[in-house]
């Protein structure tokens, strides 16, 4: 399909830089099936959106201070990296701001004493970095990164110590994501016990979020796009819930794109969902059959990303489009500090 389809013009005003207080008070867009009217609600009126028995899928992974800023050894190139994916214990695959001044081989030396070399460029123009030393590199990350914000925020502010609290969600546990899984960003205790005492199920997975969920697609057709692998862990256990309930007639629904990537990553031919623990690059767009989920709790996209065709993908393409436009004329905030909407097919 054509990238252009799933354009659309978004007034700079509607994004949001920072999430409304207390996070359950976001705006939701209610968008059904067919020719349903859109529901103008709040994130606090889900309980009763949803039936017992539903079961709501929710990310636990937490974000790392994945952000660094350094400069190349012999002092002459100033770099900026964004961490994307684990490889193993004191390797990352990462996004080079200024790449092209550096050579592998190069040692980089970024703040708090921590210093990186560059041993390998992938096509995708991301490099691996080995990080010295004897230290976890979470505690090198800890003593010299920042919150990666995505850049729709970070070129408009410095990210803050605020942002440490605002970009972690209430379920973050299993270190290992370098963006949040924003959907979840709206919920609170308050919330998760009204969830509980309306006998709507909880799940967990995990899902590491990389950087890439933040690159543009180039490509003028999706069938020329390629996705960059992210890991994901489902466990038996949730497994056997989240197939137990969908067997007593309870809906699954995904708290996030990246519930829902996993879990389609992880569901068989007749809609069984397995364990799963490895890399994933699954690319859901319009026409491909969703097997593992019945809804999809989610913020509002950036034009033209994966993202987008994912939603379109599960609802229709018109469908989101003409949710989209509802959204941007009744001031929904936009992104992952922004407003949610529940997509019910």
């Amino acid at each position: 399909m054509k990238v252009d389809l799933f354009d659309f013009e978004l007034p700079p005003e509607r994004i949001a830089l920072r999430p409304v207080r207390p996070r359950d008070a976001a705006r939701m867009l209610v968008v059904r099936g067919a020719d349903a009217p859109f529901a103008d609600m709040g994130v606090r009126d889900l309980p009763g959106l949803l039936s017992p028995g539903d079961v709501l899928v929710f990310n636990d992974t937490r974000v790392i201070p994945a952000q660094l800023e350094g400069r190349r050894a012999d002092g002459e190139a100033k770099l900026g990296a964004t961490l994307h994916k684990r490889l193993d214990l004191r390797r990352w695959q990462a996004f080079i701001r200024n790449a092209k001044r550096l050579k592998i081989g190069d040692q980089i030396i970024f703040g708090g004493g921590v210093t990186a070399l560059a041993e390998e460029r992938f096509d995708d123009g991301s490099i691996t970095l080995f990080f010295e030393g004897d230290e976890p590199v979470e505690v090198l990350l800890d003593r010299a990164g920042t919150m990666p914000l995505p850049p729709y925020i970070a070129s408009k502010r410095g990210v803050d110590a605020q942002d440490l609290e605002d970009y972690q969600t209430m379920f973050a546990a299993e270190k290992g994501a370098v963006a949040a899984p924003t959907a979840s960003l709206h919920f609170t205790q308050r919330l998760v016990d009204a969830i509980d005492a309306a006998g709507i199920g909880r799940a967990m997975l995990t899902l590491h979020v990389g950087a890439g969920t933040f690159l543009p697609v180039k490509a003028d057709d999706t069938d020329n796009h390629q996705m960059h692998a992210e890991f994901g862990r489902i466990s038996a256990e949730t497994a056997a819930q989240l197939n137990e309930a969908r067997a007593r007639g309870g809906r699954i629904i995904a708290v996030g794109t990246t519930s829902l990537r996993l879990l389609e990553s992880a569901v068989d031919a007749d809609g069984v969902i397995h364990p799963f623990a490895g890399d994933t690059a699954i690319f859901i767009t319009p026409g491909y059959k969703l097997r593992a989920v019945d809804g999809l709790m989610t913020n509002f996209h950036l034009p033209k990303s994966t993202l987008m065709m994912l939603v379109s993908a599960l609802m229709g393409r018109e469908r989101m489009m003409a949710a989209y436009a509802h959204a941007i004329a009744n001031e929904y905030r936009f992104y992952s500090y922004g407003d949610s909407s529940l997509l019910l097919p």
